[in-house]
C-alpha cells in the first residue's frame, strides 16, 4: 500500500538555509537545502562545515540565526542564516575598563570621573 500524495509531498519539502563561520583569515558561507522541520544542529551537521573547520564543537560554540542567539534545538525557517560564533578571547567589559585606566594614567581622562578632559 502506498502513502497518500500529500504525505509524500510533506516529507520531500525542502527549505534553503545558509551556515556561516569565520576566522580572521578564513570564512565560509555554505548554502544548502534541508528538510522542513530541521533543527539548527541538523542543518549545521548536514552542511559539513565542521569538516572545513575542525575546531567547531557545537557543545562549546554558540549559534544564532541572523545575529540572534538561538538553541541547537530551534527549528530553521526558509532562508535562515545560521551563524556559528567563536568564543570571546577577552571580556569586552574588562577590556573597556583597562582602556579607561590607561587613559587616566596618560592624562587623557579625568582621574576621578574617568570622563574626557575638556580641550
Amino acid at each position: 500500500m502506498s502513502e497518500p500524495a500529500n504525505i509524500i509531498q510533506a516529507k520531500a519539502k525542502k527549505i534553503e538555509v545558509e551556515v556561516v563561520y569565520g576566522l580572521p583569515n578564513k570564512q565560509a558561507l555554505l548554502s544548502l537545502f534541508v528538510d522542513e522541520g530541521s533543527t539548527i544542529e541538523q542543518a549545521v551537521t548536514e552542511s559539513g562545515i565542521a569538516e572545513v573547520f575542525a575546531e567547531i564543537d557545537l557543545s562549546i560554540h554558540k549559534v544564532g540565526i541572523w545575529n540572534r542567539v538561538a538553541k541547537l534545538s530551534d527549528l530553521v525557517q526558509n532562508l535562515d542564516r545560521i551563524e556559528i560564533y567563536r568564543p570571546l578571547i577577552a571580556d569586552p567589559k574588562e577590556v573597556r575598563k583597562q582602556r579607561a585606566e590607561k587613559a587616566k594614567e596618560e592624562g587623557r581622562a579625568n582621574k576621578i570621573t574617568g570622563g574626557r578632559l575638556k580641550p
